[in-house]
């Protein structure tokens, strides 16, 4: 490899090597092949005729096309490209090269969006397949990890202040309801994706109605053929020259929410490691800090969160683009699309590798967990405790105004003099609570304060989440490993 140019951080510390294929060269320029392939055989089927009426393309040409799929001739189409500054013509030329039986006939009737904009999409759905197979091995790994951890009690937060308990496994299900969301969202676009078929320069068709000598309904079957050709049900009805780029804009929001998806994760963990609840994986030899030695930083998710801001800005591109076209076309979408869709994606692909790596390693340090749990119990239980006292007959506002008094003290204790929680002792003095301390400690039970968290987990995973994973079992089974 050369060191002395410029190499996109996406290929060589972040994305995998499979979703690198799909936006690699080979896969571009041999896309453009069977295109090219799909549109003669249409022509063929559809028995276009040169002007001595005899069948324009035959089977010969065909095959000649097919042997040369993927053995594409860079170098002259390179050449080529510095003559006539035109890709499209340039390639035309170097399979015509390869193929000199069919030269003439490659591209007949089309127009460069033909192989651009139908590769585009088809790429794109190749791309949005891989994230689905990777969204579904995160939230099959995220939904075990939620199951093994429904029935453990830790402090909720709101506003980042404890609150109102939940379970380990229960706050899972929040970042697996976000994925399924995504899911649903990757599913719907790949079935909306279509491609753009064979309209010409202006979307008329004129080109083909000149070739079929006017026959509209030979034309009309074009886009049809092409389509099933190329593996979709169909093409978009009506276009410019080019499809409409709110498909990109689509396409680029679904990658957006993923990312937003695994930022809120990544967050969540790393402010968990900072209480040494929850932490991502570390290896035997990693440094966390080059200055401090005993540090273990949250490095994944700090990168799963960096790769995610990337994708949510990035998604603002195509909206630009879409936003500014000119009227059947114009060419500003050229340069920014060949950035912004492909680096989208290998950075969504970087992010669910992270996703997979962190939560399939993911280590609970429970004794923690109960640790600041009980510190903070006392004030959790008070609510129970002011509901007994009232039926022992006490006066609910009377009761109230003294936990919020005896709280108020407990805290400043707690935060002003470092001691331990004394909220239990300052009720257990008081005889308007009817209880003694042991027995409000004996209240101090974690899991008495969860509320549903282990049932809501399990349903939730049992009846949304398996359902999911059986439908798709056979993209199942992935593991994913990070390069740095």
């Amino acid at each position: 490899m050369s060191n002395d140019k410029y190499v996109s951080p996406l290929s060589e510390r972040y994305a995998s090597k499979e979703m690198q294929y799909i936006f690699s060269p080979d896969m571009k320029f041999s896309t453009w092949r069977r295109l090219w392939i799909a549109l003669a055989e249409t022509e063929k089927e559809l028995d276009l005729k040169g002007e001595d009426g005899m069948p324009r393309i035959t089977d010969e040409m065909i095959e000649e096309m097919k042997s040369h799929i993927n053995d594409i001739n860079y170098e002259v189409a390179k050449e080529r490209e510095k003559l006539v500054r035109h890709d499209v013509m340039s390639h035309v030329y170097a399979y015509g090269q390869q193929c000199p039986k069919a030269a003439g006939i490659v591209h007949l009737g089309a127009t460069s969006c033909y192989v651009g904009d139908n590769t585009d999409i088809i790429i794109m759905k190749e791309a949005l397949l891989l994230v689905r197979k990777k969204l579904l091995n995160v939230i099959n790994e995220l939904s075990k990890f939620a199951l093994a951890n429904k029935d453990l009690p830790t402090l909720a937060f709101t506003h980042f202040q404890p609150a109102q308990p939940t379970t380990v496994g229960k706050r899972a299900t929040l970042w697996l309801h976000d994925l399924c969301m995504d899911l649903e969202d990757v599913n719907y676009m790949i079935s909306q994706l279509k491609l753009l078929g064979c309209k010409g320069t202006t979307g008329t068709q004129a080109s083909f109605l000149e070739l079929f000598n006017g026959d509209h309904e030979k034309v009309k079957q074009i886009d049809k053929k092409i389509a099933e050709k190329m593996g979709f049900s169909d093409c978009y009805p009506v276009s410019g020259q080019t499809y409409t780029r709110k498909v990109d804009t689509r396409v680029l929001n679904v990658l957006s929410s993923i990312a937003q998806s695994a930022h809120k994760f990544s967050n969540d963990i790393r402010l968990l490691q900072h209480l040494k609840e929850v932490e991502e994986p570390f290896e035997k030899n990693q440094i966390g800090s080059s200055a401090m030695a005993y540090k273990r930083n949250p490095m994944r998710c700090e990168r799963m969160a960096s790769l995610a801001d990337y994708v949510m800005c990035d998604a603002l591109n195509p909206a630009l683009v879409a936003s500014t076209q000119w009227f059947e076309r114009t060419l500003d979408d050229s340069a920014n699309k060949r950035l912004s869709v492909p680096e989208g994606f290998l950075a969504i692909d970087g992010i669910l590798d992270l996703y997979l790596n962190v939560v399939d390693g993911l280590v609970v340090y429970d004794k923690v967990i109960y640790k600041r749990f009980m510190e903070e119990i006392p004030f959790m239980a008070t609510e129970n405790i002011m509901m007994d006292a009232v039926k022992a007959g006490g006066n609910r506002q009377e009761l109230h105004e003294k936990i919020r008094q005896y709280s108020m003290e407990a805290g400043a204790v707690v935060k002003k003099e470092g001691k331990p929680n004394d909220l239990l002792e300052r009720i257990a003095a008081d005889p308007s609570f009817h209880r003694t301390l042991d027995e409000l400690k004996s209240l101090m039970e974690p899991k008495l304060y969860v509320g549903r968290a282990p049932e809501q987990t399990e349903e939730f995973v049992n009846e949304f989440i398996k359902p999911i994973l059986k439908d798709h079992e056979d993209e199942l089974g992935l593991t994913a490993t990070i390069n740095v």
